[in-house]
């Protein structure tokens, strides 16, 4: 189907796949660290796997003669942490200025199957004993690889997105959203099930590779879509459609490059505005979006800051000694902080109110920075909730509905704002600096992450 602005999305394919991408970029690393009662299990005094406990018993607090956690026990999170954000930032750095050199295909693909490969030898593993201290190593590896790789494809797919119109970001950030809530789902199935930790651990790894798979399925498809190969069409000058009838030709006019992104403009015959062939800088492009790139770096780090730092640590005043204060955090944090995320991340697909004013190149909208900034009110209150063990702070909201409401505020406007923000960004700047300006602003959301990890110590010290 045409329009006069060209192809048709038919059927939602290319949403539907941006999607499929969006999933396939966070879901493994959910499952990841969904199973993080594995790796340290795994890391504790050498025994046969096949004795692991179950995950349920690990939530119990009836376990009173559990050993000390040994040394590398007690640092795998801290570990965990140092290998996953610092090559998550320095390689979607470097995929900001690198991204012109190597092709597109080459990093999407290429990334899917490198972490495609590193959960299938994941998966092998535990079925494999080993000794805790090559066991920590090669999971140490095998984190750094899953994020630089990560690093690389989430950079690559927001600068993909950044050349289709602005509504195709929402798809990536709704995927990644989803992504969170059936690692959510995963971990309270394992819990109500009592499964073992081998169990649990082999089926989020197998059911990550078979996610990745589907990922890699969908984009062969995609260069296939009409819709898709019109707007990344290099050249921008002229496309042709043959509708089942070789003999007639649709032509249709693209958007000039020095035009503004998103935006169709016509020109008499030999009057276009001529644009240089040289590349533009990463600099130059920067000082178009810093508003929106600082905005979602600032998401991140109050989100990440807090989450799951301190709200992972709050406890149930209610539950006393029923089943609830095993689920407590495992539903009342996890689940409904990524159920209302992906809401948030979905909503700008209907609504996008709070900037309309930025689909016109040029004008700003005040009223996002300002959302943005107000995110920050969060952070005391979370700090006084009924977070244990603390020292220094009072404890104010002490029941249970008052946490449910932040978190359920907390998720939906980081969602919601974060989507925003990476939709428009790249709409901001000319249609050939879209997927520059698509990496940038990935580039500034793992800034965002690794400066919320940083900070989650400071917060969680002085409550």
């Amino acid at each position: 189907m045409m329009t006069s602005s060209g192809p048709s999305d038919r059927y939602k394919a290319v949403w539907l796949i941006l999607f499929t991408l969006g999933l396939g970029t966070l879901l493994p690393w959910n499952f990841f660290m969904t199973a993080t009662r594995y790796f340290t299990n795994r890391l504790g005094e050498p025994q046969n796997i096949s004795s692991l406990e179950p995950l349920a018993g690990l939530n119990s607090t009836d376990k009173g003669q559990e050993p000390p956690p040994t040394h590398l026990q007690a640092r795998f999170n801290n570990f965990m942490t140092l290998c996953s954000m610092l090559p998550l930032l320095i390689f979607t750095c470097l995929n900001s200025f690198l991204h012109q050199r190597v092709p597109q295909r080459v990093r999407i693909l290429g990334s899917l199957v490198a972490i495609l490969l590193v959960f299938m030898m994941t998966a092998a593993l535990v079925k494999i004993p080993l000794e805790p201290l090559p066991f920590f190593v090669i999971t140490m590896v095998k984190i750094i690889l899953i994020n630089s790789f990560g690093a690389i494809l989430q950079g690559s797919l927001f600068g993909l997105a950044g050349l289709l119109p602005v509504s195709y970001t929402a798809p990536i950030m709704s995927g990644q959203g989803m992504a969170g809530t059936f690692a959510a789902l995963a971990m309270i199935c394992a819990i109500a099930s009592g499964s073992l930790l081998e169990d649990s651990a082999f089926g989020y790894f197998i059911t990550a590779c078979v996610v990745i798979l589907l990922a890699i399925g969908s984009y062969i498809l995609l260069p296939r879509l009409d819709f898709f190969r019109y707007h990344l069409m290099k050249d921008k000058t002229e496309y042709r459609v043959h509708e089942g009838h070789p003999e007639l030709e649709t032509r249709i006019d693209l958007i000039k490059k020095g035009e503004p992104n998103g935006v169709e403009q016509r020109y008499p015959n030999n009057t276009a505005p001529q644009v240089s062939s040289q590349k533009p800088s990463v600099f130059s492009i920067f000082k178009k979006i810093w508003v929106m790139a600082l905005s979602i770096c600032f998401i991140f780090t109050v989100t990440i800051g807090v989450f799951p730092a301190v709200t992972a640590e709050v406890k149930s005043t209610i539950a006393g000694s029923s089943k609830w204060e095993m689920y407590f955090i495992p539903v009342s944090c996890f689940l409904m902080f990524n159920i209302f995320d992906w809401l948030g991340r979905s909503l700008t697909a209907v609504c996008l109110w709070v900037c309309v004013s930025l689909s016109q190149p040029g004008k700003d909208s005040r009223l996002l920075p300002f959302m943005v900034a107000a995110r920050m009110v969060f952070i005391p209150l979370f700090m006084l909730c009924n977070v244990q063990p603390r020292s220094h702070m009072p404890v104010f909201f002490h029941h249970d509905a008052w946490y449910i409401s932040f978190i359920i505020l907390f998720s939906i406007s980081n969602g919601y704002l974060a989507s925003l923000c990476m939709c428009f960004g790249p709409k901001k700047v000319l249609a050939h600096e879209a997927e520059t300006a698509g990496a940038i602003m990935a580039f500034f959301l793992s800034l965002g992450l690794a400066l919320g990890a940083v900070f989650s110590f400071l917060f969680r010290t002085v409550i």
